[in-house]
């Protein structure tokens, strides 16, 4: 379980007086489906793509493109998955599958075709019954946490079909993924608690958010909500985001290693705050909308403007081991062609259910759109990090209402949804008004690579980065990236 305690001194630990969630707090259930799309967004993709509106038909075209959404996939279960080293290194049968359960998911609500329901039922039905452990390098925490929260995404598509085997998968959730995740927040695989960059700590904390909604645990959701906030490792919030400058940006820490990294933690959190906000809990507007000032950060250095970047010196090393540590002292070179499927979500987040402003967020969204998922981006795991569609998922009218609060949208048979979820024809939680946080501040309105992008290695160089350290990148830009900017100290 949780240990870790809060970032400042004084701050509520994990394992003492946690705070509950709105939910919990009331004491009604969770709201189904309430993860990353409610039942009002699945409605609101159907009636749109019927109706031929733009952009839904150009997003909905890239998932029905998508080999994964073809109806009748396979499932390849198995036993035992292992990341980074065991025998054999089986994890990527279990990734392609997962996005072939949720694509045929997202597919079958879209199209009002029971068969990819039906085929997304097949394959999550076929893991549950089989697997029983995560196993390998500190690579099984990355496991753990991305297939552990998109699993449990897949899932809540199907909940309700009558052939889902609903409690045994659960029990997989429980007892494979989350203890797993659980296990690395608390005490970083036996690592001094900076020793592993944002992504771990974030890819850990969407799984013990996610397995906690759909297996309906209040403690579970708590925990999450509160390391979100109050957490010690390079995950939590003010960690990942430690400077907010002047100008209404937020530097991300991981810029300092490199964009991929930096792409996926913003991916990662924003998962978070999504599904938080469908159960009425304001993670996006936490600490003066803290995370569209990273997110903005992160977009305008991402399509080439410069930021500015704080000298970063993270302690590494293992508890009562060897130990060291590694200084960041510039935001890295990018690649502005980098694509990544995250950006639909946040900007429509902040300019459609809040009216904010997020320019940089917003043209990068405009950019990378259509977005795809899994199988789009490469074929290696860093294309399966999100389960994407964000163009098609995510585009909604704006609120008419952005200063109320989050509700948890009704579930679709309403034995589940909370007291105060807004109706099945409303957007989920249009627009508000943070807990913990204030609703009016904007961030400033100025105006696909290969490879895993939650490597274990410090030294995990991007594809398009040349080795003499200028990189020629689209449009005939150079970007020189200094040797010198990381430098390590000591450690292994």
């Amino acid at each position: 379980m949780l240990k870790a305690a809060g970032v400042a001194a004084g701050a509520v630990g994990i394992g003492t007086a946690l705070a509950p969630s709105p939910a919990a707090a009331a004491g009604t259930a969770y709201a189904h489906p309430g993860l990353l799309h409610t039942r009002a967004d699945l409605d609101r993709m159907a009636a749109k793509v019927k109706a031929g509106a733009a952009p839904y038909t150009a997003g909905f075209a890239r998932l029905t493109a998508n080999r994964h959404s073809a109806g009748g996939w396979t499932a390849n279960p198995q036993a035992t998955v292992y990341r980074g080293s065991g025998s054999p290194q089986n994890y990527v049968t279990l990734y392609n599958d997962i996005h072939a359960a949720y694509q045929n998911a997202l597919r079958g609500h879209v199209s009002g075709d029971s068969a990819h329901l039906d085929t997304a039922v097949a394959i999550l039905n076929a893991w549950s019954a089989k697997l029983t452990s995560l196993e390998g390098s500190a690579d099984r925490f990355l496991a753990a946490g991305l297939y552990g929260y998109q699993f449990a995404n897949a899932a809540e598509l199907v909940r309700d079909h009558g052939d889902f085997e609903l409690g045994r998968f659960q029990d997989m959730l429980s007892n494979v993924f989350a203890p797993l995740s659980d296990s690395f927040l608390a005490d970083h695989n036996g690592a001094v608690v900076t020793n592993y960059w944002p992504n771990w700590d974030l890819c850990a904390l969407a799984c013990v958010l996610a397995t906690g909604i759909f297996c309906e645990d209040k403690v579970q959701v708590a925990r999450a909500v509160d390391y979100f906030k109050n957490g010690e490792g390079m995950g939590s919030i003010k960690h990942a985001i430690p400077v907010v400058h002047d100008d209404g940006l937020a530097e991300w820490v991981e810029a300092g290693r490199d964009q991929g990294h930096a792409l996926l933690g913003v991916g990662l959190m924003g998962t978070v705050c999504e599904m938080a906000w469908n159960q009425g809990i304001d993670l996006y507007g936490y600490d003066d909308s803290r995370f569209l000032k990273g997110a903005q950060y992160v977009a305008k250095w991402s399509m080439g403007g410069d930021v500015a970047y704080t000298a970063n010196t993270r302690a590494k090393g293992a508890i009562n081991g060897w130990s060291g540590s590694e200084t960041a002292t510039e935001a890295a070179g990018v690649n502005p062609a980098m694509q990544r499927p995250i950006w639909a979500m946040i900007a429509n987040h902040y300019t459609k259910r809040r009216g904010m402003s997020a320019t940089y967020v917003t043209r990068i969204a405009a950019q990378v759109a259509p977005e795809g998922g899994g199988g789009d981006y490469g074929p290696n795991s860093g294309g399966y990090d999100q389960l994407g569609f964000g163009t098609l998922a995510f585009t909604r009218d704006k609120a008419a209402d952005t200063a109320a609060s989050p509700r948890p949208a009704a579930s679709a048979s309403g034995a589940t949804g909370g007291g105060s979820g807004a109706g099945a024809g409303s957007d989920s939680g249009a627009g508000a008004r943070p807990q913990g946080g204030t609703a009016t501040a904007s961030a400033s309105a100025s105006p696909a690579a290969d490879g895993d992008l939650a490597a274990t290695g410090s030294d995990d160089v991007v594809g398009w980065t040349a080795a003499a350290g200028i990189t020629a990148i689209a449009g005939g830009l150079l970007f020189l990236r200094r040797r010198d900017r990381v430098r390590r100290e000591g450690g292994q």
